[in-house]
């Protein structure tokens, strides 16, 4: 009896299948009981092109900032090592003239000035993180998410160097003994790789919202650029908002509002 490649391959993967998993896995699957994991769920939040909107307005204390902040870096397990030096942040937290520093100038408001901005990854239309990794351990999304695949990453640090914002952090240490207490559904780094904001994109595969928005209280606002009635598209049709760099060309996907209700232009 002879078979040709493609049935070759169909059965050495079934062969496989079976060893790792049983015969009854198999049946199941034959019959349609089984779900496969590698495929979007039902819930999936999608989109043409994500982007957020952060209101500073409507974030006044420390403790909302430090709510935020938490929300994100507990699920994430991002280690809280303690030190400048050895610091990894996904988001924290930067003055006016540190988050704008090409429209700062001495007549900026003080109330303006001083007020602490959240910073993240911009997850830009054009990232320059994306083209210098030699690995393409991280890579842009068709809905315009900038990943990680931590597998891939050698540490170069050719997309620190590349990032005009800052994003990302390098574990210069383990730094799972820093992480107080590990979520299990999702991955913990090593030591020598690079990590930074996703958009909680395994939290869009669920139908969840990103973990920063959900413990914002609305300051932040998360939804799809290209649609004209999504949150997002109102709120940038209504109000004046800033990007952190756009005069570079990367096209950040995060804005912010600074003002009342003014009409942005």
């Amino acid at each position: 009896m002879s078979i040709n490649r493609r049935e070759f391959l169909k059965l050495a993967g079934t062969s496989t299948l079976i060893g790792l998993t049983g015969i009854s896995a198999v049946e199941e699957i034959l019959k349609g009981n089984a779900e496969a994991s590698v495929l979007p769920s039902p819930a999936a939040l999608t989109a043409k092109r994500w982007a957020m909107v952060i209101d500073i307005n409507k974030i006044g204390t420390k403790e909302e900032y430090e709510k935020i902040t938490q929300a994100c870096h507990s699920i994430h397990n991002v280690p809280d090592i303690g030190n400048k030096k050895d610091e990894v942040k996904w988001i924290w937290q930067e003055d006016y003239e540190h988050s704008f520093p090409g429209i700062s100038d001495e007549f900026v408001p003080d109330h303006i000035k001083h007020k602490p901005f959240l910073l993240l990854c911009n997850h830009c239309a054009k990232p320059p993180c994306v083209r210098v990794c030699p690995t393409k351990a991280t890579f842009k999304r068709p809905d315009g998410i900038v990943v990680m695949d931590y597998h891939r990453c050698i540490g170069c640090r050719f997309c620190m160097a590349a990032c005009p914002y800052g994003a990302r952090s390098f574990n210069w240490r383990d730094p799972r003994p820093f992480v107080k207490e590990t979520n299990p559904e999702f991955p913990t780094r090593t030591k020598g790789v690079v990590e930074k904001c996703t958009f909680c994109s395994e939290r869009l595969a669920k139908g969840l919202k990103p973990a920063c928005v959900e413990a914002s209280n609305g300051a932040l606002i998360f939804g799809d650029l290209e649609d004209p009635n999504s949150e997002v598209r109102k709120v940038l049709s209504t109000k004046y908002t800033l990007r952190r760099k756009p005069e570079i060309g990367t096209g950040p996907s995060v804005y912010y509002v600074i003002g009342g209700n003014e009409h942005a232009g």
